[in-house]
């Protein structure tokens, strides 16, 4: 892996030196699924202390994302995870479903911070010292922080239905699409865990109104 893969902490440096004292990397994860949460992390990490192997978590296995997990909650100053789930998604539509969770993320993170820095060329977050960064989880640590975080626990969480919905097979696709998900969704319809306003669903015909078993 390249070394411009790398994170590092220019982007938190500059805005340290400007006076920003904490400074939050946030990123989101399962925008795309076709069920489960919208979920969106935020992380301030330390200015004198690094961990080793922290990429963008899309760069990493299941594994490496596992073993990272707790070594960055334990090395934050502070982080916090925020959801909007499957019906908030339909209720809402993405964009403001979105901005729900950062908000929860923000909130979660029990501590004030003075500059926010976001993943993509879109601010979910809003205020008057937000920074957004295309590719910002492979240049900026606290956002790559972020991005782990958010991943590991939407993945465990969708893990964790595993049994409910066998044929889904949402322990390994997460609520993405793939050929299995999409048989099993034509073969008994749409789980609880779906996002039935997308229009994915319209190709179903009845798939509106049947859960699974």
């Amino acid at each position: 892996m390249g070394r411009s893969c790398v994170p590092g902490l220019s982007v938190e440096r500059r805005l340290w030196a400007e006076g920003a004292k904490r400074v939050v990397g946030v990123d989101e994860v399962g925008r795309g699924a076709w069920a489960g949460p919208l979920t969106v992390a935020a992380a301030v990490v330390p200015h004198d202390r690094r961990v080793y192997g922290v990429r963008d978590s899309k760069l990493l296995t299941e594994s490496q994302r596992e073993g990272l997990y707790d070594r960055l909650a334990d090395w934050c100053l502070a982080w916090g995870v925020g959801h909007a789930t499957n019906h908030e998604c339909d209720a809402l539509g993405m964009s403001q479903a979105q901005r729900l969770a950062a908000r929860r993320a923000l909130d979660a993170l029990g501590t004030d911070f003075d500059a926010v820095v976001i993943d993509g060329k879109w601010d979910f977050v809003g205020g008057s010292n937000t920074h957004t960064m295309v590719n910002g989880d492979r240049v900026c640590l606290s956002i790559a922080a972020a991005s782990v975080l958010a991943k590991v626990t939407r993945d465990r969480l969708m893990r964790a239905t595993g049994d409910e919905h066998p044929d889904y097979c949402f322990d390994s696709n997460k609520g993405y699409p793939c050929p299995r998900h999409k048989a099993a969704l034509a073969a008994h319809g749409p789980t609880p865990l779906h996002r039935r306003s997308w229009a994915f669903m319209d190709n179903l015909g009845w798939g509106h109104l049947r859960l699974s078993r």
